[in-house]
């Protein structure tokens, strides 16, 4: 190992939560790790750890969430990482888990192609406290995948 890579650490491990659709439809979450990181240089900075995504054309879209909302059983409108800015906010999958995130947390959407169980499709979602929420999403231009984890 260089002294470079001495100086940068051990390789991350950065944890993200994975909205997913099993082989039956429902949406399930599970807890990933993005681990693929390589240490490179951008320019003459020192190097850095990155984990780069396939590359695909995507959408930004900026999102605050007033006080008390709530999404009713929706999918995602394409597969999409979401990353909370301000706020607090809950997810809820088919299967019951629920999830709350907070200003740093991101989580991957990609929940479309669910089956309607009992009034149940996709997600559930909603603001938590007395302030707004603000996410950032990302939008892949991308066919959705079955399964926990396929990022990594």
């Amino acid at each position: 190992m260089s002294d470079q890579t001495d100086a940068a650490g051990p390789r991350p491990s950065v944890p993200y939560w994975h909205l997913y659709v099993d082989g039956d439809g429902t949406s399930h979450q599970s807890q990933c790790a993005l681990t693929d990181y390589q240490l490179k240089a951008v320019g003459p900075a020192d190097p850095q750890w990155n984990d780069k995504m396939e590359r695909s054309e995507a959408t930004v879209v900026f999102t605050v969430q007033p006080v008390g909302w709530v999404g009713d059983w929706h999918e995602n409108p394409a597969p999409q990482w979401i990353i909370v800015l301000s706020g607090r906010w809950w997810i809820e999958s088919m299967d019951g888990t629920r999830i709350e995130q907070g200003p740093g947390d991101f989580s991957f959407g990609e929940d479309q192609g669910c089956t309607e169980v009992n009034g149940k499709k996709g997600h559930r979602s909603g603001t938590i406290g007395d302030q707004p929420c603000c996410l950032m999403t990302v939008q892949l231009h991308v066919k959705p995948r079955r399964g926990s984890c396929h990022l990594t």
